[in-house]
Formats: structure tokens, C-alpha cells, sequence
């Protein structure tokens, strides 16, 4: 049984799952079911594992000598750095958050049948599904069956309308084949820009935006790779957030340009929305935990299945950073308060199983990937106010739960985790061009933040929808652009109405056309 004298950190690895109770995973303590454990791929650690507390005893004596400590307590705690991709985020931020990703309709499909007019995606259940939606399928072996789609009808299952070709018939899918829907197509001639207001409108005659499942605060993009697909007016196409939903009107509050009227003629026009997460208020809060394992080798040359590991149980995400540097890759850190930590020998094994791999995406980086960063006053006014910086050198968004473990008698560790206020800031560094962002600090002015990140058809949207500005002292150095670092300490949104109260809201786009990029 020769043992070896040291592992080396690369054959190390990560994993979590999520529990069913603080602590309990599912089919631990009573409670149903097997874990889904999803791989990890992170960069560096920090401070993963249990820390021992220890008293020792201190009597009065002679000698003046103290007796072995005891130990009394056990802070169990870990974080990692790891790179961004499209992928690898929303499961994990739910629990950063505190809520249910809302996700747009979504099927795994049974089989792809092209034997009628029109074509059929086989699925369980249409819910979420409309006439006119847009729909990607993946998974499939055709990657005609992987394109997007355009929903003609609704029956037992799902009616794919063909746009360039039809689809492949496939009896016996992929497990993994599903279709997802991420927008919706306008009837011709059906969707309008009304600009008569103080913001900008959508209109439809036949289309109903509530039946959409998009809500005030989430980002859309409109147009698509076509002119028949798309506004005239360059400025009414592309990213947009949305500030109201009626069944007729999308309200718009932010968009890059300053939108124009325009009544579409002949034009279907597209309209592409994602899956959104964002801090949740009253009964749609809801706390994950998790167990998070890290594998740690073989050390037994001759049982090289038999690998050790340690383990975060009852782990409830504390804080997460967004880094954007410049000319880098985008990366994000994790941190975890436990309320126990496990270390399991080889022979015991660790307790990952059959461990899933996010989809297949790349990495985000800070050069090519990133869409828009805009800075700039709040308005109701103006869904185009002018941006407080032209370019940055790096920017951080940071959250932080404020988390305690709750100690208690006879626990090792503790029993449970509160949560404190969920606290979301920020810093960021720009070229200094004008005064206008050092006089939005003096004047404590309204101020929202947005950044989004496109890569291979797909795209991520951070968005803070009320926030204040620090710092602005401005950076002089001899030979070197004139740089300003700013803080950001965003809040609730309550002040702009009652449906915007949030402090930061995600949306996930599973499909964007090559225009956005």
C-alpha cells in the first residue's frame, strides 16, 4: 500500500449540489431523491474548509502554565475565483440571490416528426408555449433541428413553423434535446414605435405582451438578422429595458440611441427576451444550500479510485464579485458561510456521483464580448440619457448577503444561517472626459448602471436600476490619461414604482441574433 508524499493541486477538483434542507442532501435525513451535482472549474480558492476553534483551560497555578486546548467551535467556510461563461452562472446566483430564476417555456422534446404540414417538435407540455413564439431547439443530432424556429401552432404538441428549411425527423432524440423559447415574432405590419409619451412604446394590435412572461426591469433586444425582421430606424432595434408591460404596450426606459416613431409596414418584426433573475420580495424569497466538494486525490498509488475529498455542508452563498479588467478574461468569485465541514477519506470516497458538465460555452472576455456599459442618470423622461464615461478600465459589482452562522449548544459548528441585508455595490474606474460624473457624486444625482456580455449567439445583462456614486476624486499622473474611480452603492428601485423593486436584475438571452453582437 505505498502512499504518496504529496498531491498536487491540479488533480484537485469541484463540485456542489444542491440540498433538499440546510445540511441534508437529497436522500440524506429523511428527505427524498438523488443530488445533481455540477462540475466547477475554478481558478483559485480561498479559505475553503473548517477552521477549529479552540479554548485553553487557564487555571491558577504555580506554574503559570496553561492546559491543552479544547476544542469548542468550528467556522466552516470556502470561496473561489473562476472564469465567466454564459453557462456556468444562473444555477449558483440563485442561491447568491435568494430566488427562482424566471424562466421563459422550456421542453425536453420526445421526438421530432416531419411526416405532416407543418413540422412538430414532440413534447409533453406546451406551457410557455405561444403562437409566434421563437423557439432554439439543442441537443438534437441535426442541427437543423438546433436552429430557431418560429411557433405557427399550438395542438398536443408544439407546431414549428419552417423559415429557411424543415426540420430533420428524429424518432429517438438526445435526452438533452429540448426546445426553449426566447422571443416572439410580430405579425406583419402588427408592432409599432410611439414616441408621443415621456418614453418610448411598443405597440401591438394583435400581439399581447403579458402573455410573454417579460416584467418590468428585464432587458429585450428587438430586430433580428434581416430587414424583414427589424425597425427601419437603426436606434429602434437592439438592446432595450423594459419599464412597463400592458397587453398592447411595452414601455421602454433604456435603450443606446433615442428611439423614434415608426409604424412597421410589411416587416415581422422580432423580439428576443431571456430567462431573469433578480432579488425577490416577500413570499418569492427563497434560501438554497448547498454541499460543496472539493476532491483532493488518491493518496494510495495503488487505489487510485479511492479519493479523498472535504465538504462544505449546509452551504449558503455569502458574497459573489463580478471582475471586469481590462483586455482579460471576465471572472467571478464565490463565497460560502457552512454550517459544517466534512473530510472523507479514500476508502470512504467522496460523495459526488455521476457529476454533470454545464453546456459547452466559452469564456467571456473584457475585449471583444462585452456589449454596452452605460452609466448614466435615472429619467422617465429620456430612455437615451447621455452616459456619464465613454470607456473604463475595469469595474467590480459586488453582493453580499451579510451572513452569520448561528452557534448553539451541543452543535459542532452551527445548526443553521441567518441572512442579513442583501447589500449590492460596486466600483469602477473611467477616462475622465468632462466633469459631469464628479458632479453626480456632489449632488447625490440618481444614477443606474447596466453591462452586458454577447458571445456566440447568447448574452448576460447586469443591471442596477438605482444607485448612488462615490469617490470621484479624480486620478493625474505625468504622461497618463486622466482616470476617475468612482464606488457605486445601489438600493431598491422602490422610488420609481412599485414594480421595480429590485437592486439588481439578470437577464439571460439563450439566443440573440448575430445583430447584437
Amino acid at each position: 500500500m505505498p502512499q504518496v508524499v504529496k498531491i498536487d493541486s491540479n488533480i484537485t477538483g469541484l463540485a456542489f449540489a444542491e440540498e433538499a434542507s440546510i445540511g441534508f442532501l437529497p436522500g440524506e435525513g429523511g428527505f427524498a431523491g438523488t443530488p445533481e451535482w455540477y462540475r466547477l472549474n475554478p481558478n483559485s480558492y480561498a479559505d475553503f474548509g473548517g477552521e477549529i476553534v479552540t479554548v485553553a483551560p487557564n487555571p491558577i497555578n504555580p506554574s503559570r502554565q496553561r492546559r491543552k486546548g479544547v476544542t469548542t467551535g468550528l467556522n466552516a467556510m470556502g470561496g473561489f475565483n473562476q472564469n465567466l461563461t454564459f453557462s456556468n452562472l444562473s444555477k449558483l446566483m440563485q442561491g447568491v440571490i435568494f430566488a427562482d430564476i424566471r424562466e421563459k417555456g422550456t421542453e425536453a422534446v420526445t421526438a421530432v416528426d416531419v411526416s405532416g404540414d407543418p413540422d412538430l417538435y414532440e413534447v409533453a407540455s406546451t406551457t410557455g408555449f405561444l403562437v409566434g413564439s421563437l423557439v432554439k431547439g439543442s441537443g438534437f443530432t441535426s442541427s437543423v433541428n438546433n436552429g430557431i424556429h418560429v411557433v405557427t401552432a399550438i395542438s398536443a404538441d408544439v407546431s414549428v413553423g419552417i423559415v429557411d428549411a424543415g426540420l430533420i425527423a428524429e424518432a429517438s432524440p438526445p435526452a438533452a434535446a429540448k426546445i426553449t423559447v426566447v422571443g416572439v415574432q410580430g405579425a406583419a405590419g402588427d408592432l409599432d414605435v410611439v414616441v408621443s409619451g415621456d418614453l418610448p412604446v411598443i405597440t401591438s394590435s394583435v400581439l399581447n405582451f403579458t402573455t410573454l412572461g417579460i416584467i418590468p426591469g428585464q432587458w429585450i433586444f428587438i430586430g433580428g438578422d434581416i430587414a424583414a425582421h427589424s425597425f427601419v430606424a437603426a436606434a429602434n432595434n437592439g438592446f432595450k429595458r423594459v419599464r412597463a408591460v400592458t397587453a398592447n404596450a411595452l414601455t421602454l426606459d433604456k435603450s443606446f440611441l433615442a428611439m423614434s416613431a415608426e409604424a412597421s409596414g410589411s416587416e415581422t418584426i422580432r423580439i428576443f427576451f431571456g430567462d431573469v433573475l433578480k432579488n425577490e420580495t416577500g413570499a418569492l424569497i427563497r434560501r438554497r444550500s448547498y454541499n460543496v466538494e472539493r476532491t483532493l486525490g488518491a493518496p494510495d498509488t495503488d487505489q487510485p479510485s479511492q479519493i479523498q475529498s472535504e465538504v462544505l455542508k449546509g452551504a449558503v452563498p455569502s458574497e459573489f464579485t463580478l471582475n471586469v479588467p481590462s483586455a482579460d478574461l471576465l471572472s467571478v468569485d464565490f463565497a460560502f458561510m457552512a454550517i459544517d465541514n466534512e473530510q472523507r477519506s479514500g476508502v470512504t470516497g467522496p460523495k459526488q456521483t455521476g457529476v454533470l458538465n454545464f453546456p459547452a460555452s466559452q469564456e467571456y472576455n473584457t475585449s471583444s464580448d462585452v456589449g454596452r456599459i452605460r452609466l448614466s442618470t435615472v429619467s422617465s423622461l429620456d430612455e437615451a440619457p447621455v452616459a456619464l464615461f465613454a470607456y473604463a478600465t475595469e469595474i467590480s459589482i459586488a453582493i453580499n448577503n451579510n451572513l452569520q452562522a448561528l452557534p448553539a449548544i451541543g452543535v459542532l459548528g452551527a445548526f443553521d444561517v441567518s441572512a442579513g441585508t442583501f447589500t449590492v455595490s460596486g466600483s469602477l474606474t473611467v477616462y475622465f472626459a468632462n466633469i459631469a460624473a464628479t458632479q453626480a457624486v456632489r449632488t447625490n444625482a440618481d444614477i443606474t448602471l447596466d453591462i452586458s456580455f454577447i458571445k456566440d449567439n447568447a448574452g448576460i445583462v447586469f443591471d442596477l436600476p438605482f444607485t448612488s456614486l462615490g469617490d470621484g476624486r479624480l486620478n493625474v499622473e505625468i504622461d497618463q490619461a486622466i482616470t476617475l474611480p468612482l464606488t457605486l452603492d445601489a438600493a431598491s428601485a422602490l422610488d420609481l414604482g412599485e414594480d421595480l423593486d429590485h437592486t439588481l436584475c439578470i437577464t439571460y438571452f439563450n439566443y440573440l441574433p448575430e445583430a447584437a453582437e
